[in-house]
C-alpha cells in the first residue's frame, strides 16, 4: 500500500492582514496581488494571464492550462476592473509601438501557432503582466516580449509582509489560501468554491473549513444546552441529586 500524503493545513491571513500587506505593496505588483487575493490565483496563473483571458463584461478571468492541465472560470473582483482596465490600455499600447518597431510576437504553443499562424502578433494573445524589456527565446531565437519575472512579485510580497507587524509565514500562495477560507466564512457553498479553485475532488477544498474563523463565543457549552440555562444562572441553584 502506499503512504498516504501528509495533509498540511495552510497558512491563511484575516482580511485585514490582506489589507495591510496590499496596502505596502506598489504599482503593477500590487494590481497582482489583489487578482490573486480576488481571484483565488496561483502565481504562475496571475503570471501567465493573457489579455483574451479578462472578461469584463462578465466579470470573469477565465484560467486556461492551470495545473492538472484544467481550465476554470473564477471572480473579476469589481474593485480592481478600472485598475485593471487602465493597465491593459497602456500594455496594448506598448504592443503597438512593437509592432511598430517590427517585433510583437508573443510565446504561442506550436501546435495553436500552426493553426492560427497570426495569433502571435493579435492583441488578445498578449501577457496582461509583460516584461519591461524585449528578450530572445532560447529555442526560437526571435526577440520578443515575454511576461515578468515571478520572481519579482514573491520579493515584493515578502518585502510587504515584512513592512507589517504579521509573523506569520505568508507567501504569494497564501492569497489563494485566504481567498478560499474567507469564502467559507462568507457563507459561499463549499461547492461553489471548489469550482473556483479548480480542485477535483472536494476534500481538497475541505483543508479550509480547519482554519474558518468560527466565534466560539457563539457556540453553547453541551452542559448549557442540557441544563436549558446560561452558565450565570447554574450557580446558585440546587445540585440535583440521583438515586
Amino acid at each position: 500500500m502506499r503512504a498516504k500524503k501528509k495533509q498540511r493545513i495552510p497558512v491563511v491571513l484575516s482580511q485585514d492582514e490582506v489589507k495591510a500587506v496590499l496596502y505596502n505593496m506598489q504599482g503593477t505588483h500590487r494590481l497582482m496581488g489583489r487578482l490573486m487575493y480576488g481571484g483565488g490565483l496561483r502565481l504562475m496563473e496571475c503570471i501567465r494571464l493573457r489579455i483574451k483571458d479578462i472578461d469584463f463584461s462578465r466579470g470573469k478571468l477565465y484560467i486556461l492550462m492551470a495545473k492538472g492541465r484544467k481550465d476554470r472560470a473564477t471572480l473579476l473582483p469589481v474593485s480592481v476592473r478600472e485598475e485593471l482596465t487602465h493597465h491593459v490600455e497602456r500594455v496594448l499600447r506598448l504592443h503597438e509601438e512593437d509592432l511598430a518597431e517590427g517585433f510583437g510576437t508573443v510565446y504561442i504553443p506550436p501546435a495553436l501557432l500552426r493553426k492560427y499562424p497570426s495569433s502571435s502578433t493579435e492583441p488578445g494573445w498578449q501577457y496582461v503582466f509583460p516584461s519591461r524589456i524585449r528578450s530572445i527565446d532560447p529555442q526560437t531565437r526571435v526577440e520578443r516580449r515575454h511576461h515578468i519575472q515571478e520572481s519579482g512579485l514573491q520579493k515584493a510580497v515578502k518585502r510587504a509582509v515584512r513592512q507589517t507587524s504579521i509573523t506569520k509565514w505568508a507567501t504569494c500562495h497564501t492569497f489563494r489560501h485566504s481567498f478560499a477560507t474567507h469564502l467559507l466564512e462568507n457563507g459561499v457553498n463549499i461547492r461553489v468554491v471548489q469550482v473556483l479553485m479548480g480542485h477535483s475532488d472536494v476534500k481538497t477544498t475541505e483543508i479550509y473549513t480547519h482554519v474558518m474563523d468560527k466565534t466560539i463565543n457563539e457556540i453553547a457549552s453541551p452542559l448549557d444546552t442540557a441544563m436549558g440555562m446560561g452558565k450565570d444562572e447554574f450557580q446558585g441553584t440546587d445540585a440535583i441529586r440521583l438515586p
